[in-house]
């Protein structure tokens, strides 16, 4: 069996309005009705048929990816053996059932940005309009952070749980310390 690369958050410099989320497991989920009814058992959190919609239990979140696919998080995951058996409980939960489930927790990290400046701070690199009004708590999309590829999550008003490729960290993080520079004293 070949081992696992150890899933450990970026380096990053601390910041008052910046963080690396802490080591979490993440599934893609790609099926139907039935698909996300037997998952949610094993999961433990349920599955938002609005599009663009999060929803969180506990540690356990499922994010609206597409239609019929989601990002499943589990925040409170801290070694490579929860995964396994989490993967293990949803493929059970899923046989006999059209789905595709894969395990993408050494692929991805998150940050975690927050404070008066955060929705301004994405606005500088992300095209989408990130006003409260448009982009409410809850919502959740694929976007691009200039040319990175990210996931993006309204958690609360001010603060925002960011999902992009390891391969991308220092250009992310670079990137958001650069337009935060403007609000912060290089923080």
């Amino acid at each position: 069996m070949p081992s696992l690369a150890p899933r450990t958050p970026p380096r990053l410099h601390p910041a008052q309005w910046m963080a690396a989320v802490p080591v979490a497991s993440r599934f893609i989920l790609q099926g139907g009705t039935s698909a996300r009814a037997a998952a949610a058992q094993a999961w433990g959190a349920g599955f938002s048929e609005q599009p663009c919609r999060a929803t969180l239990q506990g540690d356990r979140a499922t994010l609206w990816l597409g239609p019929d696919e989601f990002l499943l998080l589990d925040l409170g995951a801290e070694s490579a053996q929860p995964t396994a058996a989490t993967e293990r409980a949803l493929e059970a939960a899923l046989a006999g059932t059209a789905h595709a489930l894969v395990d993408i927790s050494h692929r991805q990290f998150a940050l975690g940005l927050s404070g008066p400046h955060a929705e301004l701070i994405l606005r500088g690199a992300c095209p989408l309009d990130l006003d409260l009004g448009e982009f409410p708590v809850g919502m959740c999309t694929r976007t691009v952070l200039a040319k990175a590829e990210v996931v993006l999550w309204r958690t609360r008003a001010d603060a925002f749980h960011l999902e992009a490729w390891r391969s991308f960290s220092g250009y992310v993080t670079g990137l958001l310390r650069e337009i935060a520079a403007e609000f912060y004293d290089r923080g």
